[in-house]
């Protein structure tokens, strides 16, 4: 199924069914979904974990999802209008034309990986599991809660595949672990050098490649 464009341009493709899209929060902060179903009009996403309970997203809002088929990258602005629960889901409805934009965004994935955090506050440390990485941030659930707050500056060691990611950053939101599971989800953003967004990247590649096998088998 293809959405109009701005004004001029020929229609642009959703994703496929299942395909990954990222809804674009602002300061470079973009939530992970996934396309479930396309209804009529509307297009029916995987709610993403970070918002669970937050009642800053409710139906009305605009945001702009994207997707980034191969060499480009397309956004679409919407209009929150439905919040369902089981499943958690959301209903968008879109607010105006697809667009192309070329403007680099970090691509998000992994799991799983061990997440050693060492901060300044009391000496603290914790140790956290991976639920998402990129070159900009990272997302991971810890299952004692902690002392931090958003600004704190947090040194973060995570091993990816078979090396060590050394990174340095700040809290930009930490939450309570949704669906009633203990401890917290805490988001760090970071600036990675390049030699450790090389690390990042391929880590991220050698995960999605592993998530397409199993999905594929799942499926046979």
């Amino acid at each position: 199924m293809s959405v109009p464009a701005v004004e001029g341009a020929p229609p642009i493709e959703l994703p496929e069914i299942g395909g990954t899209v990222f809804l674009a929060m602002g300061e470079g902060l973009n939530l992970r979904s996934k396309l479930l179903a396309i209804d009529g009009g509307a297009l029916l996403l995987s709610a993403p974990l970070e918002t669970t309970g937050l009642t800053v997203f409710e139906p009305g809002r605009e945001i702009e999802i994207f997707w980034a088929p191969p060499r480009t990258r397309v956004v679409l602005p919407c209009r929150l209008t439905e919040i369902s629960d089981s499943p958690p889901r959301w209903t968008l409805v879109p607010a105006g034309g697809a667009r192309h934009d070329n403007r680099r965004e970090f691509v998000r994935g992994g799991a799983g990986a061990v997440v050693q955090l060492e901060t300044g506050v009391n000496g603290q440390s914790a140790e956290g599991a991976l639920l998402d990485i990129s070159e900009g941030g990272l997302r991971c659930w810890i299952d004692q809660p902690t002392t931090l707050s958003q600004g704190d500056r947090v040194e973060a060691t995570v091993w990816l595949g078979d090396a060590e990611a050394r990174l340095s950053g700040v809290v930009h939101t930490i939450r309570q672990a949704p669906h009633g599971d203990p401890g917290e989800h805490l988001i760090l953003r970071f600036g990675a050098k390049e030699d450790v967004a090389k690390v990042i990247r391929q880590y991220i590649l050698a995960w999605e490649i592993g998530e397409r096998r199993l999905a594929g088998d799942s499926g046979s």
